[in-house]
């Protein structure tokens, strides 16, 4: 899904220098605009930095530079009008994005400038976004000679951008390069960022074909193309039609049906992203037969899954339909009133808190088996392949998994080692990711990691944490929006904030309600559902929260669907 921000707006104006307008008409007549749904869509729009101007001092050229990031056409061909010749033929623009705030210019002599920035995120070659602390400061160096003309240009820097946050949503879109999980049956984003504009399925393609994973993801999906296959040409031609072409290797012409077949739908979904809508692979212009395996869904059931005092199921307005056999087991056979519930995408078992603070396995034959009676437990999550995943708030390193065998948990090694404190762990409705809101050196972050199992599917650890967000303050809640965004409740100062968070990428925030305690989400960032402490349901509409039903003693989530 591609996503622009509100914020161009803003960083337009901060762009542009406009002349002041004569003022608002006060008279004449009215003319009715067009109706909503025939409101044409904001255009795109293309930032047109200047060049370098005769006589611009040492640090001007460096300021002019840095502007100059905000446009990549020819790549970055303005920006590159400010370096000296043999440093504008090697530099290389892509090699990395600083995302920050606060710049600062000094001059350390007269053809040395420094650059102080605060960085909130950075963006590697490979289009991966990654969070930073935000905290410590980050100095770039320029050197810089006068050229035969006598003007001044950079002749060191470093290769790579720098763009705030405003900008930087402007002139970047986000891309869903899609892998498969393990089990082939789903499919996974892995979002990259891309500059907009500029031909955006050849760069889908060739981190899709010629590229890999994220860092943080490698261990945790896999890929139907073979490492001996690349593209064959430079480019992805997109058709009128948007259909996309896409030439490999000789050596894909050996390639058997299922791996053409799964290769089809990750460049599917993957170039669906940049607009296209159709997908042709060919060797030499021959096109390949293959036709896009089928994959499973993630989508959950959209109306709300909770319990009330004497129900346990969907509700539609004043209705509740039961799940059956697991409604009668959450309300009878629990032996204590459940504290929180996640249901598995079969609907034939759950993962339960239970008041006291025990986690069992709650199945739709009427049985119940605790899995872990650790203290200080946070709510449990359930994945496709049937473990429950449990673990201390305060012990988050103590992960375990319980499978439906009824086998004592095992140790998920490697599980957020760095972090004193854990408020809420998820994993994705696809099994590759867990989210979490843990506490690392007295701050609060959202973060994710990509689940490692074995052959049978067992989760034996967690890859390399990717930290998505620093929180305001102590996180409340989290739950998967959708397969690339989280949600996320935390306190700010005794203020409620919900942030959806792309796992990748950007995320926005707003104040909720008071005193929540819990947040789902159902197929899309829009469907965000949040319970207080008092019972009350809300949901968002528009920019504001609703109450949509009381009574609710807990707002239970989905993990998919039955096939």
């Amino acid at each position: 899904m591609r996503r622009r921000f509100c914020a161009l707006a803003a960083a337009l104006l901060a762009a542009l220098s406009l002349t002041a307008c004569s003022g608002l008409p006060t008279s004449g007549s009215v003319y009715p605009g067009l109706p909503a749904e025939e409101v044409p869509a904001a255009p795109d729009f293309l930032f047109r930095p200047s060049s370098p101007q005769p006589g611009m001092t040492p640090q001007q050229i460096v300021q002019g530079f840095i502007d100059a990031g905000t446009s990549p056409l020819g790549s970055w061909a303005i920006a590159r009008e400010f370096l000296a010749p043999e440093l504008s033929s090697t530099w290389n623009p892509e090699a990395r994005v600083t995302v920050a705030e606060d710049r600062n210019y000094t001059s350390l002599s007269e053809d040395e400038i420094v650059l102080t920035v605060t960085p909130s995120a950075d963006v590697d070659e490979a289009g991966a976004y990654s969070a930073t602390d935000g905290g410590a400061a980050t100095t770039l160096p320029f050197r810089l000679a006068q050229q035969e003309d006598g003007e001044w240009r950079i002749t060191e820097a470093r290769d790579g951008i720098v763009l705030d946050r405003d900008f930087f949503v402007a002139v970047f879109d986000s891309y869903q390069v899609m892998f498969f999980d393990p089990s082939w049956q789903f499919l996974v984003p892995d979002v990259r960022w891309f500059p907009a504009r500029t031909n955006s399925a050849t760069r889908v393609a060739r981190a899709l074909i010629d590229g890999a994973p994220s860092p943080w993801l490698t261990s945790s999906v896999v890929s139907a193309v073979p490492e001996d296959v690349a593209l064959a040409t430079q480019s992805v031609t997109v058709d009128s039609d948007l259909v996309a072409t896409v030439e490999l290797g000789e050596s894909a012409r050996a390639l058997d049906s299922t791996i053409l077949d799964r290769m089809q739908a990750q460049l599917e979904e993957s170039l669906a992203s940049a607009g296209v809508q159709s997908v042709q692979m060919a060797v030499d212009g021959t096109p390949l037969e293959a036709t896009a395996v089928p994959t499973r869904s993630t989508a959950v059931d959209s109306r709300p899954l909770v319990v009330t005092e004497a129900e346990f199921g969907f509700l539609s307005g004043d209705e509740i339909t039961p799940i059956p056999g697991l409604s009668t087991t959450i309300m009878e056979n629990l032996g204590a009133a459940p504290v929180a519930v996640q249901v598995s995408p079969d609907r034939d078992a759950a993962a339960v808190r239970i008041a006291g603070g025990a986690v069992a396995r709650a199945r739709a034959d009427g049985t119940v088996l605790e899995v872990d009676s650790r203290p200080g437990l946070v709510d449990p999550t359930i994945d496709p392949l049937g473990y429950i995943w449990s673990v201390p708030q305060d012990t988050p390193s103590a992960v375990v998994v319980a499978g439906a065998d009824g086998a004592p948990a095992t140790a998920v090694g490697g599980a957020w080692v760095e972090a004193s404190q854990i408020r809420s762990m998820q994993v994705s409705r696809d099994g590759t990711r867990v989210a979490a809101l843990t506490t690392v050196g007295g701050q609060h972050w959202a973060v994710v990691a990509g689940v490692v199992r074995d052959e049978e599917g067992t989760p034996i650890s967690l890859g390399e944490v990717n930290r998505l967000a620093r929180l305001p303050g102590p996180g409340i809640a989290a739950g998967w929006l959708d397969d690339e965004t989280i949600g996320v409740v935390a306190d700010e100062a005794g203020t409620t904030i919900v942030l959806d968070q792309l796992v990748g990428g950007e995320g926005s925030r707003t104040e909720g309600p008071d005193s929540i305690t819990t947040l789902v989400g159902a197929n899309q960032v829009t469907a965000v559902r949040l319970r207080a402490a008092d019972g009350v349901l809300f949901v968002k509409r528009g920019s504001n929260w609703s109450q949509a039903a009381a009574g609710i003693a807990v707002l239970a989530s989905q993990q998919g669907s039955p096939r």
